[in-house]
C-alpha cells in the first residue's frame, strides 16, 4: 500500500471517529469514558497523518 493510500485510509478513519463522537455525546447516557477513548484514537490518527504528510513532503522529487 502506498503512502498515499494509507493517508487516505487513516483520513477515513480519523472521520468516522469524529462521527461516532458526535453521536455518542448526543446521548445523555454516553459513556465518557469512551468518548475519552475515541478522542484519543483520534488524535492519535491525526499525528500518524501528519507524520506521513510531512514525511511524503520531504521525499525528493523524482
Amino acid at each position: 500500500m502506498s503512502i498515499e493510500a494509507r493517508i487516505r485510509e487513516l483520513d477515513a478513519r480519523h472521520t468516522r471517529l469524529d462521527s461516532e463522537i458526535d453521536d455518542l455525546k448526543k446521548h445523555a447516557s454516553a459513556d465518557s469514558l469512551e468518548v475519552a477513548r475515541l478522542k484519543k484514537e483520534k488524535l492519535r490518527i491525526k499525528e500518524q497523518i501528519e507524520s506521513m504528510r510531512m514525511s511524503v513532503e520531504a521525499e525528493p522529487a523524482e
